[in-house]
């Protein structure tokens, strides 16, 4: 295996922040010298790390992580620690990708939903429990119509005249669908909060991770549609939530 000092010169070199770390985790993850080359090799051309390791860490929990599907950032444990304090007996997660989100807050009967084969076929690694493709509330079955306790989505939120400007990693190795908002970033979150109170039940709550700068935009979306809705925001994650609230 190539020396510890090596790797992390490398990932360095590359302009990797946390190359020590970094090093680490790929140094632990390769089964032998080659591996550990093509890891390095992937991770300095620019690919996440999590696909380069194969998984995502959320919640405390590892996740399968595939090319071509949206990575879990660290800045979603918010939403997933709010989750979790709701304590949710049905939970259904739109713009599912890998389904890290819905798997880490759990539930005793968890519905995912993605418009993407690719992260379908990922989510059904991480989920106990039902992914279904499809665009968004289409594929999912009429029974469960008022039966949501929790409905939780990260949906592309970035604005399509930011998206040059994200991180060579996200621009280059994520589908652009999975980013791309449209011209507020807002497009899907509008349809989202439109059709979400005939799926909830009652009292049932909404949780989107947006950015900061939208957060106000949001809740006054749910509001309009008669949620109770309010901001979570971590500044050290720089991670912002909308809570909304069915009546």
């Amino acid at each position: 295996m190539p020396e510890l000092d090596a790797v992390v010169a490398a990932l360095r070199a590359a302009g990797c922040v946390f190359a020590e770390d970094e090093a680490a985790l790929l140094r632990e993850s390769a089964r032998d010298a080659n591996e550990l080359d093509r890891m390095v090799a992937a991770r300095c051309a620019g690919q996440p790390l999590e696909v380069v390791l194969g998984w995502a860490e959320l919640g405390g929990i590892r996740f399968a992580v595939e090319p071509g599907v949206f990575v879990p950032r660290r800045r979603s444990e918010l939403l997933v620690e709010w989750g979790r304090a709701l304590a949710p007996a049905v939970l259904l997660d739109l713009c599912c990708g890998s389904g890290a989100v819905g798997a880490a807050i759990g539930a005793a009967e968890l519905h995912a939903v993605d418009i993407d084969s690719a992260a379908v076929a990922c989510a059904r690694r991480n989920v106990s429990g039902t992914v279904y493709e499809g665009d968004l509330f289409a594929p999912l079955p009429a029974s469960l119509k008022g039966c949501v306790d929790l409905l939780t989505f990260i949906a592309p939120y970035v604005p399509s005249d930011e998206i040059d400007l994200l991180p060579r990693e996200a621009r280059l190795y994520e589908p652009r669908f999975t980013l791309d908002g449209g011209v507020d970033g807002l497009d899907i979150v509008r349809r989202i909060a439109v059709a979400a109170q005939e799926w909830l039940a009652p009292g049932g709550s909404v949780l989107t991770e947006v950015s900061e700068q939208q957060a106000s935009a949001v809740v006054e979306l749910f509001v309009a549609q008669g949620f109770a809705a309010r901001v979570e925001r971590d500044d050290e994650r720089y991670a912002t939530v909308v809570h909304a609230r069915r009546a």
